[in-house]
């Protein structure tokens, strides 16, 4: 039995919005009849407006349900340059692999989702270079890193729709004459992803990212590019103590059926776990914060990694499912998660896992329910991707939540309301919240310990009486939680 406290901290000056809680939890992935019970406890801050709260409930029956009904809403970023593009165009393969190899794929969710390819593939190539890299913004130096993220989605993407096979295979050569003598890929471009960067060696990151790109496109491991790629990341393996890096390489070594190398790797993995009950995560940190979308990237390579092997047992699904129970806590309210390459890699890795245990038979219930508020939800497999979703009568309250049966389900509990407070300030809605006055966020890039001054031109969009002072969060685009 579980308890979950919703409670909300943010907190706006001078008008009012409306803050969403999310709570995912895939109760069941069995063949068998299991019985889940928890509670939710909907609890409300000061200085809410009355009336204004309101909550609901949603239940569907895929743990990529989600992702699916919100294709094109995964992640709430401009579409300003190269890796953003493909960070939203991405999703799009590993839902329609998932539901093809699990034969649920219909017309029009086909349809829908090339339809995202298409339109992304085109504006990818406004930042292709003549000699077949892709950079940030379409100028400078190729960089490495984003010209093996198009590779390895394009090369997906080509069973969906048409991509020329020259534009893969330029940027396969760029990228092979990237490799040096010793099989590691030498990183070149500016890259604004500062994860890649948290690696023993910049150079190791990106030879097991580019690595594990050529072998998903199924390059034989005997190619001369990946063996000497992988002979690169062997030479390292004894020394490499980054969570990140390791989680990886065991990716990498999973791909490239290298069973010793992998279950070395594997135990170094084990002894950095963060195991919370049913849950299991890693991070770069034992202090990280567990939103941190770090970790949901490095959890979603493990999870890569176990589901990885020639044949799975028992105990390697029961593995990854502590994996996956972590994962879609982190999920948001569109099925995506807080960054570009955390959603990426983490749906790649959810699809992976919800083929593997994929079942055509099975229902079940959710029955939701407090104080003179009862709510049932059927699953089964004619509405297991419809989503169903009412509205909860009773906020604050304490709900519990009962699953019965066979089938995966996803329970989804939303909290709303609104309020005015005069003390503190959250910077989701910069600036307009406080004093009437919009500024897009302004993103720089600032080198390390070098002290910068910059400007942000504001634009009065409402009128507001007595401003306050303002406040101002300036954090890492790609990991938030980093101020």
């Amino acid at each position: 039995m579980y308890l979950y406290n919703l409670l909300c901290h943010f907190k706006y000056v001078g008008v009012c919005f409306e803050i969403y809680f999310r709570h995912n939890i895939c109760s069941i992935c069995s063949i068998k009849k299991r019985q889940t019970f928890f509670w939710v406890n909907l609890t409300l801050p000061k200085d809410v407006i009355e009336g204004s709260a309101r909550s609901t409930v949603s239940v569907i029956g895929d743990i990529l349900g989600r992702a699916l009904r919100n294709l094109h809403g995964l992640l709430r970023m401009p579409y300003g340059c190269g890796e953003q593009n493909m960070a939203i165009l991405s999703p799009n393969i590993y839902i329609l692999q998932y539901l093809e190899n699990t034969e649920q794929l219909t017309s029009a969710i086909r349809e829908r989702a090339t339809g995202f390819l298409k339109s992304g593939y085109q504006r990818q190539l406004n930042y292709k270079h003549f000699d077949g890299a892709y950079s940030t913004f379409g100028y400078g130096d190729g960089n490495t890193w984003l010209t093996a993220f198009v590779l390895r989605s394009f090369g997906k993407a080509q069973k969906y729709i048409f991509i020329d096979p020259q534009i893969i295979q330029s940027a396969k050569e760029w990228l092979i004459s990237r490799q040096d003598s010793d099989g590691c890929f030498i990183q070149q471009g500016r890259l604004f992803n500062n994860r890649m960067k948290g690696g023993v060696n910049d150079n190791v990151t990106m030879t097991a990212y580019i690595t594990a790109s050529l072998l998903e496109l199924e390059t034989p491991v005997t190619d001369p590019v990946v063996t000497k790629g992988l002979s690169c990341l062997r030479s390292v393996i004894v020394d490499v103590k980054n969570t990140y890096t390791t989680a990886l390489l065991a990716y990498t070594f999973s791909l490239a059926k290298d069973t010793d190398t992998r279950q070395q790797l594997f135990k170094k993995l084990e002894d950095v776990a963060i195991s919370e009950g049913s849950h299991l995560h890693w991070s770069q940190s034992a202090s990280a914060d567990d939103s941190d979308s770090l970790a949901v990237e490095i959890s979603s390579y493990v999870l890569l990694a176990a589901l990885t092997a020639d044949s799975l047992t028992s105990a390697d699904l029961g593995f990854a499912n502590r994996i996956v129970s972590w994962l879609v806590k982190q999920q948001n309210a569109y099925g995506g998660f807080s960054s570009t390459q955390d959603t990426v890699v983490a749906l790649q890795a959810l699809s992976l896992y919800a083929t593997k245990v994929f079942s055509s038979d099975g229902s079940s219930t959710v029955t939701v329910q407090s104080a003179g508020d009862t709510h049932h939800f059927d699953v089964n497999q004619d509405n297991k991707l419809l989503y169903q979703e009412k509205q909860l009568q009773n906020v604050p309250a304490k709900y519990s939540i009962e699953v019965k049966g066979s089938a995966c389900v996803s329970v989804q509990v939303c909290c709303a309301f609104s309020f005015i407070d005069s003390h503190s300030v959250s910077s989701l809605f910069p600036l307009l919240a406080f004093c009437g006055y919009l500024a897009m966020r302004w993103f720089i890039n600032i080198p390390k310990n070098i002290p910068m001054n910059d400007q942000i031109q504001l634009n009065q969009v409402l009128p507001v009486k007595n401003l306050k002072p303002a406040v101002v969060k300036v954090y890492d685009y790609y990991q938030t939680s980093k101020i």
